[in-house]
């Protein structure tokens, strides 16, 4: 394999590699909820926020506060991380239960 020069796109991806590796991805996960109005304004222009999370324990006990507060919510990881999770707001409750329990209702 020949060497590669500098400036080549490869070399440049690699070097972002290394960049990220050296600063560390620390937040992996994300969590979209819908911004609740407070009646002053009649059109949001952002009607939406996402916070990013390190952890998907962190994630889903922030998704839990906002979705017990009767907002919607949606989550997922943050690429590259893999593997990659993407959870619609309908499958929020399921994601939400705690690993093992079932509900005994469904």
């Amino acid at each position: 394999m020949p060497a590669l020069r500098h400036g080549s796109s490869l070399a440049g991806e690699e070097r972002r590699d290394q960049d990220q590796r050296r600063r560390g991805m620390k937040h992996t996960w994300y969590v979209t909820f819908e911004v609740p109005t407070d009646g002053t304004v009649l059109r949001r222009r952002h009607p939406r926020l996402t916070k990013t999370f390190e952890t998907e324990a962190a994630a889903k006990d922030f998704a839990r506060t906002k979705f017990n507060d009767g907002l919607i919510v949606t989550a997922g990881t943050i690429n590259p991380h893999l593997p990659r999770a993407s959870i619609p707001s309908v499958a929020i409750p399921a994601w939400l239960e705690p690993c093992g329990e079932v509900d005994p209702d469904q």
